[in-house]
Formats: structure tokens, sequence, C-alpha cells
């Protein structure tokens, strides 16, 4: 089955508001929920995390922390999502644990390689499509494909992804995609993800 990865994204919202989007997609179908916090100091996200996981664990989704080590550590997450800058992968296995969950974002196909090799589980690659959250210029499907190709690890396509262009995705070797403001932003979070989960299955036809 095609993977569903939730990416969060604050967009301001409260606490209360923020928690409520992650828990109606993990009960709606999500399989993975990303914790993404830029901006947030140590403390806040710590607190923040700790109740994520409260809900991910209810629901039997893993949760895994963008970029911080800490964080994931102290609140026993799945897994970790590294960037390019972020800590060396190898260093974050030795810290964490060879069991744990390891995403890593690549945008080339050497960095995918190099990923793999590491030990990563799975790649985000991308981005696919222009986006808000991603500055750099897009992969395009044509760098998805390639990426796919490359490696023997899932990949999930990441960036600009939604309702109107999944479908174009098929035939890229995809394991799977991740949205932030497609599920995030919502009007209906139920209905999001289910439409979301749908074309999916469409693209394994």
């Amino acid at each position: 089955m095609t993977i569903l990865y939730l990416v969060t994204e604050r967009y301001d919202y409260p606490v209360d508001k923020f928690l409520n989007i992650i828990e109606e997609a993990c009960r709606t179908g999500i399989d993975y929920v990303q914790l993404r916090e830029k901006d947030s100091d140590t403390g806040a996200f710590y607190q923040l995390a700790l109740k994520a996981k409260a809900i991910t664990t209810k629901y039997a989704v893993p949760l895994i922390i963008n970029d911080r080590l800490d964080i994931a550590l102290a609140i026993d997450a799945e897994g970790l999502h590294l960037g390019q800058s972020d800590l060396p992968l190898q260093k974050a296995q030795e810290l964490f644990g060879a069991d744990k969950i390891y995403g890593v974002s690549a945008k080339t196909i050497q960095q995918a390689k190099d990923a793999e090799t590491n030990g990563a589980t799975y790649l985000g690659s991308g981005a696919i499509f222009p986006t808000q959250t991603k500055a750099s210029t897009p992969i395009g499907i044509d760098g998805l494909t390639a990426t796919t190709q490359a490696v023997s690890i899932p990949v999930l396509a990441i960036g600009g992804l939604n309702s109107s262009n999944i479908l174009r995705l098929k035939g890229t070797g995809l394991a799977g995609i991740a949205v932030v403001s497609e599920i995030m932003q919502a009007e209906n979070i139920t209905e999001k993800v289910q439409s979301l989960r749908n074309q999916l299955e469409e693209m394994e036809q």
C-alpha cells in the first residue's frame, strides 16, 4: 500500500487546533506523522512533541521528529528525519539506536545513494512541484523517477503535492507521498485524507 505521510506545519494555529488536526488525520488513514517545528524553542517543542506522541501512539502511527535528535530522544519517538545540513545520519543512529526509523531529505541522486549507504530507512525526495515550504528548484517527476531507480529503499515524494497532481506520479516507482498544507490547511481533514488515500489506491492500479 502506498504510504500517506503527514508533515506538520503550525500556520499560527492554537495548540489545541494543531493537535486536533493531527488526531483527525491519524484516525482517518495517514501512515506516519513528521513533527516539524522550525521556529519553536526547545522547551515548547518538547511539550508539543509529548502531546503529539500521545495521539500518534493511540492510533499506532509512528511519530517522526524533524531535525531534532534531542527531542526524538526525549520523547522516545519512533524515528528521526534529517536534512542535508543536519546531524550526520550515522552519528544519529549511534545515539538514537539502530532500531529507529531514519528518513533523509535527498534532492540529488548522489545524496540519495549516500543516504542509502549510510543506513537510511527511507528518502524524502523533492520538492516535486513548486511549494511555499521548499524554496529550492523542484526536481520534477523525472527527478523523482531517477531517484527511485537509483536506490532500493522507499522513496517518498514531497513538495507541492495535492489532489490535482498526485496521479501524475504514477509509474515513478515511489513508495508514498508526503504532504503538508494539503492536510494541515484542509477544510475537512477526514474528507481530504480519504480523498488522498483513494487517489493513491488508483495510482497502484
